[in-house]
């Protein structure tokens, strides 16, 4: 009996060891399980975390392009110019706080206010016309009797104008000695000079020519389709030689220019693109680029191949002083100038503001952040504006200057403390980064109020050619290209001056045929800041005094 208890005992325990070991194979088995199902949910979470970031990705990419789709159409359809407006460009994100908005007014003649006044036309000659009653009418309607003349006329005035081109018919007087003296017997009057040797055309249309082109705007197609409506036809191929041979008449003017320019103590700077169908070595495409640098009393265009450091760092002399006012393009960055300390740059608050008006354009759910920006440079505007209606020993100018400066520097307290947040947006972060790097050129006129704050007098001149380059698509050769750069810079310095350029024209080529068709040994007179009080107020007739802004 003891045998046979010990014998189930003995099957008792194989059958616990069998389920022991069982038990252990499941549990291995469902470890075994566990882990595969870990590694999986962990595999499955890792590509959900890839979905999310890529998700995030594109759609910080799509949140992107709609920005950008704004902006293209807020470029497109927007505003384009370049003057500097009365009210400011921030309004174009309906600031509610300007109350300038509020009160905008429609364009033209305001309903509560006076008319203009009528423009003065004393300055033009004067044509009279009597026109009589005829003698039909000289008579009394009821008697016949005639009416005695009263010697006086009831006046009234229209201004009319006229073209007239004319043959000028040159009539030399010979005369005979009349005495046996040797030599010729006869004698002829000299040949009046001429502008272009052999030529058959006069100063005054070249004068006209470069005038409607260069002035105007107007290709040369155009202006001789114009005048064959007044009977005189051209020959574009002859219109163009003779402008090339005025072209080297006119580098002496365009060399004294661009000395008086560099010795301005305050620059502006710009470029624009401008097409020059020629080829040239190591050039691959048309793409030239102008460039304008407007001193205190001169502008001047340069035209050049590339867009690089090395066309402004040729313009100034290596030991250049002043004050050079640019956008933030990299180029003037470069300058040896700029390097070397001795010409600073002063950057451009208007492209500042435009990155904030970007912004508040390309994503609207940061407009108020974008408004409050503009607020504080627009307030910047404003002191600055009137810190420089004092003199600077004033006490006025010292309380100005301070909330000025105070103002600044509360400006860069806040760029920076935005910058610090780490959840401020890529395009709002993108715009204080710029701002912070160029902080420094953006200062530069707390310490001398004559600096602007912007660099919209460059634009302003770059915009002339740019609306040219539209109509007649850049030069067609290198020497048009010269001749457009140097009648650019001398029509817009004797704007400055305020100097009729036809008058001034007309005298300085008169004067070039006066010398065999070359520029004179002496150009000196022909500067304007060497002429004579009585040389000013008569090359500045004829043009009409400007007529006074509206307040309103």
């Amino acid at each position: 009996m003891e045998a046979t208890l010990w014998e189930a005992d003995a099957c008792q325990d194989t059958d616990l060891h069998s389920l022991v070991a069982e038990m252990r194979e499941e549990i291995s088995q469902l470890r075994r399980e566990v882990s595969e199902l870990r590694c999986e949910a962990g595999y499955w979470k890792s590509r959900h975390a890839d979905a999310v970031r890529r998700n995030q990705k594109l759609q910080a990419e799509l949140d992107q392009a709609h920005a950008e789709i704004r902006k293209l159409k807020a470029d497109l359809f927007g505003r384009k110019s370049e003057k500097q407006p009365t009210a400011d460009r921030s309004n174009d994100l309906d600031d509610p706080e300007d109350r300038r908005q509020a009160n905008k007014k429609k364009r033209g003649q305001q309903p509560d206010r006076p008319g203009p006044a009528r423009r003065d036309y004393s300055h033009l000659p004067v044509r009279e016309e009597f026109i009589d009653i005829g003698p039909e009418a000289c008579v009394c309607d009821r008697c016949g009797k005639p009416l005695a003349d009263l010697g006086q006329t009831e006046d009234s005035e229209q201004v009319e104008i006229e073209l007239v081109v004319y043959r000028r018919r040159i009539r030399r007087r010979r005369y005979r000695q009349t005495c046996n003296c040797p030599g010729p017997q006869t004698r002829t009057a000299a040949m009046p000079p001429k502008l272009i040797p052999k030529g058959r055309y006069g100063n005054s249309l070249w004068v006209h020519l470069l005038l409607e082109k260069f002035h105007s705007g107007r290709p040369i197609q155009r202006t001789i389709e114009q005048l064959r409506l007044y009977g005189l036809l051209l020959a574009a191929g002859t219109i163009a030689a003779g402008l090339k041979r005025i072209t080297p008449l006119l580098e002496p003017i365009y060399a004294a220019l661009r000395a008086r320019s560099v010795q301005s103590a305050i620059h502006h700077a710009d470029e624009t693109r401008w097409l020059v169908f020629a080829e040239k070595q190591g050039k691959r495409s048309h793409r030239w680029w102008l460039w304008v640098f407007a001193g205190e009393d001169t502008v001047i265009y340069v035209l050049d191949p590339t867009r690089s450091h090395d066309v402004p760092e040729g313009h100034f002399p290596p030991d250049a002083e002043g004050v050079l006012i640019v956008d933030r393009y990299s180029a003037y960055k470069a300058m040896q100038q700029v390097q070397a300390g001795t010409l600073m740059l002063a950057f451009c608050w208007a492209h500042v503001r435009r990155d904030f008006v970007r912004v508040g354009k390309g994503y609207p759910e940061w407009k108020d952040w974008a408004l409050s920006w503009l607020r504080s440079i627009r307030e910047l505007y404003r002191l600055h504006r009137e810190r420089q209606q004092h003199h600077l020993s004033s006490a006025e100018y010292a309380a100005v200057d301070g909330l000025l400066r105070a103002h600044v520097a509360a400006m860069g307290q806040r760029r920076d403390a935005e910058l610090a947040d780490p959840k401020l947006r890529k395009p709002c972060r993108k715009a204080l980064t710029s701002l912070k790097e160029h902080w420094s050129g953006l200062t530069v006129f707390l310490d001398d109020p004559r600096i602007p704050l912007d660099n919209n007098r460059a634009e302003r001149l770059i915009r002339h050619p740019a609306v040219g380059r539209k109509n007649y698509y850049g030069s067609a050769a290198e020497w048009a290209g010269r001749l457009a750069t140097m009648m650019f810079s001398i029509l817009a310095t004797l704007k400055l001056w305020k100097i009729n350029p036809r008058l001034w024209l007309s005298w300085y080529l008169e004067s070039c045929a006066a010398a065999g068709g070359t520029a004179p040994s002496d150009i000196t007179p022909f500067l304007p800041w060497n002429f004579s009080d009585e040389r000013r107020a008569a090359l500045s007739e004829h043009i009409p005094p400007p007529e006074p802004a509206d307040s309103s």
